[in-house]
Order: structure tokens, then sequence, then C-alpha cells
């Protein structure tokens, strides 16, 4: 069964071991056809890959992945295994209804995974949740996605939130299924969670920095309770850049015998932060708190400093991507499991640009776009 709580649609989620198959059309077939016995007349894999190609030359919508698959000439629709006709055997691309069906039918839960990097041996892993604004009708919320990215921009994997419910409790589902022995998983305020730091600690053997802020108001007076002014460990990072000026000054404190409540708390660390606006000069101030299981022997202030900022890649260079290069929040996908698979094709393509050196995605989709049905299959590795 998907590990996805809201839908039941794969056999069962996909092992590790087909996570690691190395040919993308191999890892593809592992998931569930959605469709009815009867009514396959395009191969499953076959759609797949082609929605990955096209969103690979900046299609944002079904309308457009179909316009591809329509337009592309008969070597590339072979290359990408399209069903065949006629004794001459010519090749069938599927339509823009069809690729609609499967997309909003395939396992959403599955399809992440196995597109997704494999954050085993990774530094740091961040997590964070995202709103599909266009996804919102009149008698549905918009699709909440929570996310994970490793600390070199690589998306691992994706869940959508359940309806009625919040991130909190799709933690532990989105991170279940990975190695993340050694890596040190970061999250905003509100996965500051004991079951949270738990289960990393506990269950897979990881590290965590989780910021502290008013809705935990018991720990976070504790948290400022204590003797900062004495804190001899501090490090000064002064930066400046998007039309302003910031020194951030953290301050790191052992606290493994002042009675904190939370699991595994051995260190603390204030990050006071100045921010000078080079526009207007005007100056602001922000005071930010953080937990870890790391000790001081594993984490000096200067690596507590770049953990706590390592949780903004999810927000610079996932979302963001997504938002300005593909337009996510001004589509209109909304039924069944359209907005998180088109959001799983986004992060797929993201990460096979990064893969190969690329900084500047959308300059890169538009080099793909140039030769487009060569050169995603080829990335793709595709024969």
């Amino acid at each position: 069964m998907c590990r996805q709580s809201a839908s039941i649609c794969l056999i069962k989620s996909p092992s590790r071991q087909h996570r690691g198959l190395v040919r993308l059309p191999e890892r593809l077939a592992t998931l569930a056809d959605p469709r009815h016995r009867r009514g396959k007349r395009h191969p499953f894999v076959s759609v797949l890959l082609i929605a990955c190609s096209a969103v690979l030359c900046g299609a944002r919508s079904f309308a457009a992945i179909g316009q591809w698959a329509r337009a592309a000439p008969q070597d590339a629709l072979a290359r990408l295994g399209a069903r065949t006709e006629t004794v001459f055997n010519v090749r069938l691309a599927p339509s823009a209804a069809t690729i609609r069906r499967v997309l909003n039918a395939v396992c959403p839960g599955g399809l992440a995974d196995l597109l997704g990097a494999d954050p085993a041996g990774a530094d740091t892993l961040a997590v964070d949740g995202k709103t599909a604004r266009g996804s919102r009708t009149t008698t549905k919320a918009a699709a909440h996605l929570l996310a994970a990215m490793t600390g070199t921009g690589l998306t691992v994997t994706q869940l959508r939130v359940p309806d009625k419910t919040n991130e909190i409790t799709c933690f532990a589902a989105l991170l279940e299924p990975f190695d993340l022995a050694g890596v040190t998983v970061t999250a905003d305020a509100l996965h500051t969670q004991r079951e949270h730091a738990r289960f990393l600690v506990e269950e897979k053997q990881a590290h965590y920095l989780l910021v502290v802020k008013a809705n935990q108001p018991r720990l976070h007076h504790q948290l400022r309770s204590l003797p900062w002014g004495k804190v001899t460990a501090r490090r000064y990072d002064r930066e400046e850049g998007h039309g302003r000026k910031e020194t951030r000054v953290t301050r790191v404190l052992t606290v493994g015998g002042l009675g904190l409540d939370f699991p595994h708390a051995v260190q603390a660390a204030r990050i006071l932060r100045h921010r000078t606006d080079l526009k207007s000069g005007k100056v602001s101030r922000e005071t930010v708190y953080a937990l870890t299981d790391l000790s001081a022997r594993q984490a000096s202030p200067q690596r507590i400093g770049h953990l706590a900022r390592s949780q903004w890649v999810i927000e610079n260079r996932l979302h963001f991507v997504r938002d300005t290069t593909f337009a996510e929040d001004a589509s209109k996908i909304r039924t069944g499991h359209g907005p998180d698979n088109m959001a799983t094709l986004r992060s797929f393509a993201i990460n096979h640009m990064r893969a190969v050196g690329q900084t500047n995605i959308a300059a890169s989709l538009r080099e793909m776009s140039y030769d487009c049905f060569r050169r995603p299959l080829d990335l793709l590795g595709l024969a």
C-alpha cells in the first residue's frame, strides 16, 4: 500500500532496490499502472517518460505535454517506447487527455520517491512545505506539498499533506523510506516536535537542528533565560547582497545538564541577525533560537550557523524556482493527484539540470527547447 495516507493506489511503496535502479524506465516500471485493464492503449512507462521529457523542455501543463508528444518525430517516440500501429510499425503518441488521466491517477508518493535523489551520505536535508495556490477550488483547499531537499539542491521526495491537517502529521512518513544515518535534518519551527526529534535520532540515526519559536512557549522561555551574555563560543558572519547588508552573531551553549524539555538536545544556539536595507537605510533585528543533538565536538558555532541557513536552500532552490520558472502558483491543475505529480515532474527536471552542473534552470530549459526531441532524451539516458 502506498505510504501516502491520502491514497491507496500503489501495490507497495518503492523499496530502496527499486529507487536504486539505474535506468529510469526500469524504475518507473515498478509503479502500478492505475488504469483499468481494458483501457490500456499506450504503455504506462512510455506516458510517464513523455511527461518527464516534455517538462525538461519547459512544459507547464498537461496540454503542453500533449503538444510536445504530438509533435515528436518517430525516432523520438521509438526511444520513448510509444506504441506501434499498422504493419508499418508507425509510432503513435498518447493524447493530452491520456496523459492527463495517467498523471491524475498515478501514485504520487511512489512517483516522487522514484524520481527523487538518494539522501544517503548527504550533509544536510531540509524539510519544508509549499502550497500550490492555483490548485484551489471553490469547494477544496489548495494542495499543500511537503518536500525534502539535500544541501546540494537535489529534491529527495515530497508528499501531499491531507486536507484538514498540517505538515506535522506527514513528517515521519516523508522521511521513513530513506537512509538518513549521519544526515542533519533541518526544519522550521512547526516541526520542532518531540516526536520528530525521537524519530530522527532513535529510528533514523540522523541528527537534527530545529528552530524554536513561540509555538513552544515553555521551551522558548527556557532558551531565552539561558546565560547567553556569558557565552564565549560565538561566530560572526557578514555578507552583502540582494540590496541589504546582514550581520549574524551565532552563540552556542551546551545544555545537556540544564533540564531542557526536549529529547536528545545537546546544544542550544541563539542567532542574532542585523539587517540593513541599503536603499532605505532601515535596520531590522531578529533573534532566533535553535536546538540540536550535535555535540560541541561535532558542531562548532560556525557549523551551527551554516546548518541554520541551510534550511533556506529548499525555499531558494526549489520553491522559488518552481514558482518563477514553471509558474507553479499560476497552474490551474486541480483534479486528482495532478498538482502533486506535476510538482514532482518539475522537481525531477530541476534535479537533472543540477546533476549536470547547470545553475540557471530557466536558461537550461531554453537550451533544451532548442533541440527538444533529442536533448531531454539524451539527458535521461534513453537509447
